[in-house]
């Protein structure tokens, strides 16, 4: 079965990986970013070898996205990110076809397990199966 792994986050967070800090989102190193990008390049590397990885890759920040809703008249509302009314974005997924829940479940315990600097907010992983479409008839 294939599943929907994501990994959520905020503008705060982003901003503390670009150096800017605030509160539960401290300041990243260098050294930091590289262990993350280590972490998680090992876990894909992982999900290659075993063939259970479909599809993964970061999201830019919500400053560089877009918003897209249809307004009145059917006429489209397009508004720049970040949107005050969202906390958090999707920061990133992997699409894999694993075996069972169980098996998608100890991947995104290993995603959560990624290095991050003391004192930050961990950010939560979703795991969602994805529905196949009904055999054509």
């Amino acid at each position: 079965m294939k599943y929907l792994v994501q990994i959520q986050g905020t503008q705060a967070a982003y901003d503390a990986m670009a150096g800017k800090p605030s509160p539960g989102n401290p300041a990243w190193s260098e050294a930091d970013i590289a262990a993350m990008f280590a972490h998680m390049g090992a876990i894909n590397d992982d999900l290659a070898e075993t063939g259970e990885l479909v599809d993964g890759n970061g999201l830019a920040e919500p400053a560089r996205t877009r918003y897209v809703l249809s307004g009145p008249g059917g006429k489209p509302v397009i508004t720049d990110g970040p949107y005050s009314e969202t906390k958090e974005v999707l920061a990133g997924y992997w699409v894999l076809d694993c075996a069972s829940l169980d098996r998608v479940t100890e991947i995104a315990a290993r995603v959560v397990a990624c290095p991050i600097p003391e004192g930050s907010t961990p950010s939560p992983i979703i795991i969602q199966p994805i529905q196949e479409a009904p055999p054509e008839s």
